[in-house]
């Protein structure tokens, strides 16, 4: 039997989530603040069961109320989102099984679970087979779950509600002082809820030191919009923003709500790296390109021009660095 866990914060589903379902065949355990709202807003659920844990993660404490109630469940998989990560190891140290991470898929029979990882920038598949159980941490991106609201989710009965203690003061747990909300500009790219991203096609026509003031400014643009900044590979090996903010294949794995597309052609190795965003909004000078063609809404114009139409309304300052770019991958 195969269960997957997801953690959830204030009843937003972590990226990943509708794939890890998917892979436990729709038997899944919610926690996390707003659960049973989460659960219920997922798709594809055979058995669902929830507990509320309150805010912030304590990996720690967590994974101890866990371990009973996922003891016989010879496969446990978690989606490969920050919080998944922080859990999964010591969800596996907690029920004495091997921890198999990033994995594209998982199944169990025959007492043995088996597994292909994914290994250097995903490129290599990796076939992994151990006896008894194990706890494994799925690869997100790798399929296409189609989203649904909550109304259109049919989950195969009533969610359960998991009562689970929490141990109070365990060691190694961090203490939860404050919530904060995260710094748009540098949070976790697989956390957001809107991306606007840039492409080569948003600094066409500048050299590095002009391409690079444009991406600072989709950042602070960005910022403005209640939205993160992302890239493409294009863009983050010319060094013209970091690593952190590449999305695609070799990067971060996206599923937000609203995805900006600024200049980006909508190469497989970008897309691949898009969950399910609710709305795809797409601006090239190619309207036949991918990206446009995926988009809910596509803009037929110039995304450096259209970029710093937008600091001016926002009131943000250009600078010197203010570029017109076209498509671009």
């Amino acid at each position: 039997m195969t269960v997957a866990v997801v953690v959830v914060r204030d009843g937003r589903l972590p990226v990943g989530a509708p794939e890890v379902t998917s892979e436990a065949g729709g038997h899944v355990v919610v926690v996390g603040s707003r659960a049973e709202e989460a659960l219920r807003s997922l798709t594809g659920v055979t058995r669902g069961r929830w507990a509320e844990t309150g805010p912030g993660l304590r990996p720690r404490a967590l994974a101890a109320a866990l371990g009973p109630v996922l003891v016989d469940e010879p496969l446990v998989v978690l989606p490969a989102s920050p919080d998944g990560r922080d859990l999964a190891p010591r969800l596996a140290a907690v029920l004495g099984r091997p921890l198999l991470a990033r994995a594209v898929s998982a199944g169990c029979d025959d007492g043995a679970v088996r597994a292909e990882l994914t290994r250097i920038d995903d490129q290599v598949l990796v076939p992994v087979e151990v006896a008894g159980s194990a706890v494994v941490t799925l690869a997100v991106g790798g399929r296409h779950v189609p989203h649904t609201g909550p109304d259109e989710a049919s989950p195969g009965a009533a969610p359960e509600e998991l009562s689970l203690v929490l141990d109070p003061d365990p060691a190694g747990d961090p203490e939860l002082v404050e919530l904060l909300e995260p710094d748009l500009q540098t949070m976790d790219l697989a956390d957001a809820t809107r991306v606007v991203a840039g492409g080569a096609g948003l600094v066409a026509g500048l050299d590095d030191r002009h391409a690079t003031g444009t991406f600072d400014l989709l950042t602070t643009v960005a910022a403005a919009l209640g939205a993160s900044a992302g890239a493409t590979r294009v863009a983050t090996d010319a060094g013209w923003t970091g690593y952190d903010r590449q999305i695609g294949t070799t990067g971060v794995t996206v599923d937000p709500d609203l995805y900006l597309a600024l200049g980006i052609s909508g190469a497989a190795q970008h897309t691949g790296g898009l969950g399910s965003p609710r709305h795809v909004v797409s601006v090239n000078t190619d309207a036949s390109c991918p990206m446009t063609a995926m988009a809910d809404l596509g803009l037929v114009t110039d995304a450096g021009a259209l970029l710093v139409e937008l600091a001016r309304r926002f009131g943000v300052p250009t600078g010197p660095s203010g570029g017109t770019g076209g498509d671009g991958a």
